[in-house]
């Protein structure tokens, strides 16, 4: 996989380093030089210097090529702007933002831009995200038997019984979080477009949940 990461912060470095090290190519992005001193020692992947939402930045980063890109600077506006122009004009497949305005944060979803708090995310969790990005495990129980996973509603499912995605020891949805208020389905609730899903599944179920959601194990 491919991903280029815009700002080498703290967690833009430490997401960095992380898939380096897990064999993954990576270029990250910077304007400031003594940014990229975050980068641990033997840092596999490539530094380059340059305004993120400068077209010609994300082409000598090889954009077209890229799997994924992580918008993690310190400003909004930049992480936006990046986060738009990868995915609207080079069709980069999966795009992550950080946003530190909630309201703004829940209108760039709809655009197909997976974003996050600035305090909710580790660079576990977003490699997690990049390496399966429809489900986020958030919890586990027990000796791991059981993950409480997150994901955004499909297309698909918009209009369904919450109940059609629920096995019987398998998978259960616990909550949907609509709007920002929590809610408990009951039998004849439905999925509405922006509904955050919240369930229990049995750790050898998360391939079944990803598959009858329309997306890939």
């Amino acid at each position: 996989m491919y991903v280029i990461i815009v700002g080498c912060g703290r967690v833009g470095a430490s997401t960095a380093a992380a898939l380096a090290r897990e064999g993954h190519r990576v270029t990250i992005i910077d304007k400031d030089e003594r940014a990229f001193r975050l980068l641990p020692r033997g840092f596999s992947g490539e530094t380059l210097l340059g305004y993120a939402f400068d077209r010609q930045t994300l082409e000598d980063a090889r954009i077209a090529e890229a799997d994924a890109l992580v918008a993690v600077t310190p400003g909004d506006n930049t992480n936006i702007v990046t986060a738009r122009v990868a995915k609207d004009v080079y069709r980069v497949p999966d795009v992550v933002s950080r946003i530190y305005d909630p309201q703004r944060a829940d209108i760039y979803r709809r655009y197909g831009i997976q974003t996050f708090a600035p305090t909710a995310w580790s660079a576990g969790k977003i490699i997690e995200f990049l390496v399966s990005p429809q489900v986020a495990r958030e919890h586990s129980f027990g000796n791991g038997e059981v993950q409480l996973v997150a994901a955004w509603t499909p297309q698909h499912l918009i209009g369904k019984k919450v109940a059609d995605l629920n096995v019987p020891g398998e998978i259960q949805v616990a909550l949907l979080v609509r709007m920002g208020k929590g809610l408990v389905p009951v039998s004849g609730t439905t999925f509405e477009l922006d509904d955050q899903i919240h369930a229990a599944v049995h750790q050898d179920s998360v391939g079944k949940f990803q598959k009858m959601m329309g997306w890939r194990p």
